[in-house]
């Protein structure tokens, strides 16, 4: 049922899917009262009590808001919210401040499909705000945002407005919005935000690590649950509890590129840098805690991607006679042996974790798919076969998975600034689902970035707000 109030700048007041106790709102004094009840906004319906209105293009709602009570249900929620429908079931995304202090940006991206979410790395603020950019969906806290961002295609006309459910079918819940503000965004954003995320494999939600208003890319997961991404031309370590970026010492290496990665004892990393020489990239090796780099390559440029799972050996692409291919090298340094001769680029190689394979990325038949060769050497091996361009396969730590980018057909290479998507094959059956879209692409996950058990990938979104 609506109803029709004073209800300040939006227009009705709804119970959306029926919730066993019926909800209300006031509007009084600059302050939205809103109570709901409901099971709860999330799967693939939702019960809550809905203030709205209409709009169109790209607009931002900003609220204080804040709980009555102690409540019955740590889980209960007050949102922002914009939806394409007041059906149920209907596609949205909201910013959603949790009894317990989590908040989160929730999302439906089709009717009826599982709700996803992306948990911030801040909680127990008060000042939340939901913002729309063109097919990006942005949350916010205390005007930062608070993480990355969602692709949600809505209808030219959608709603947006307050929401609260109480997570208990049983009972009602309160919650107070002041300070309301819902304004048009004339222009796109300019400020550069990079997100730190990692995404959990089974249930497809993203977390974030940490978010930061200049230009990091690649991660890589430590055994000790650390992440190590690059940026303005160093490495980087974050905790996975987020709170900032501590260089790590790599000497001379001031123009570390995104290809870089742990050796398997986590000793050592394998860095790309573009310091010295001609100035094309070569491979070095430095203590995970730190030093002077130890050259590997001696030619350039060459790009490390992976190394063998005893650690004697790099796999990397690289430049020869102006053609691209696969390559390996010993850890210590020594000859290097061409793997692929194609007459198009190959790319992003990755040892399988039985060390039987080397996966990569090529053109070789005019749009960008997975192969893989014999780590020995031998023909290669067409892995997928789609109508997406896909780059930089990684390996599960189980070898029954690849997680990789896929650019639509008609990008070239894997430029910066893209919409993808984060897909992972079953190798054993060869289904392909998708476990994310976002805007991202050239460092969003380059690198190995597999958690050690397997269960989430770390990767990095990007987003101008």
């Amino acid at each position: 049922m609506t109803t029709a109030l004073d209800l300040g700048i939006f227009m009705g007041s709804t119970d959306i899917g029926g919730p066993r106790v019926p909800g209300s709102a006031s509007y009084e004094h600059t302050e939205y009262r809103v109570t709901g009840s409901g099971t709860n906004m999330w799967l693939g319906s939702d019960e809550f009590q809905f203030v709205w209105t209409r709009v169109s293009g790209d607009i931002r709602l900003t609220a204080d808001a804040a709980f009555l009570g102690k409540g019955a249900d740590e889980h209960r929620k007050a949102c922002l919210v914009l939806r394409a429908s007041l059906d149920a079931d209907s596609p949205y995304a909201d910013i959603a401040l949790h009894g317990d202090g989590l908040i989160s940006l929730q999302y439906r991206v089709e009717a009826g499909s599982p709700t996803q979410e992306v948990q911030s790395h801040r909680s127990g603020r008060s000042r939340i705000e939901i913002r729309r950019q063109g097919e990006y969906v942005t949350g916010f806290v205390d005007g930062a945002p608070s993480g990355g961002s969602v692709r949600l295609e809505l209808p030219e006309t959608y709603y947006v407005g307050l929401a609260v459910c109480s997570h208990d079918p049983e009972v009602a819940e309160t919650a107070v919005f002041s300070d309301v503000a819902l304004e048009q965004l004339p222009t796109a954003g300019t400020t550069l935000y990079s997100t730190l995320e990692t995404i959990d494999i089974a249930s497809t939600d993203r977390r974030t690590v940490d978010v930061v208003d200049r230009w990091i890319e690649a991660p890589n997961w430590t055994a000790d649950d650390r992440l190590i991404v690059n940026g303005e031309g160093g490495l980087l370590w974050s905790a996975l509890s987020g709170g900032g970026l501590t260089p790590i010492d790599t000497g001379f290496a001031t123009l570390c590129n995104n290809d870089h990665g742990l050796s398997p004892d986590g000793t050592l990393l394998a860095i790309s840098d573009q310091s010295q020489g001609d100035g094309e990239s070569l491979i070095y090796l430095v203590s995970t805690g730190g030093g002077t780099p130890v050259r590997v390559t001696d030619r350039s440029p060459s790009y490390w991607h992976g190394w063998s799972p005893d650690g004697l050996t790099l796999t990397f692409c690289g430049r020869r006679d102006d053609l691209w291919g696969i390559f390996t090298i010993a850890a210590a340094g020594g000859d290097e042996r061409r793997l692929t001769t194609a007459k198009r680029l190959d790319d992003g190689p990755e040892y399988s974790p039985d060390g039987e394979y080397i996966y990569f990325n090529s053109d070789r038949t005019g749009l960008m798919q997975i192969y893989r060769i014999p780590a020995a050497g031998g023909d290669a091996e067409r892995v997928t076969d789609d109508s997406t361009g896909n780059w930089f396969p990684h390996l599960s730590p189980d070898g029954r998975s690849m997680a990789y980018i896929a650019y639509a057909p008609e990008v070239q290479g894997h430029p910066r600034d893209q919409d993808v998507e984060l897909k992972l094959m079953d190798l054993t059956t060869g289904s392909v689902r998708v476990l994310a879209r976002l805007f991202g692409g050239q460092g969003t996950m380059n690198v190995p970035s597999w958690s050690p058990d397997g269960s989430r990938l770390a990767f990095v979104s990007y987003a101008y707000l």
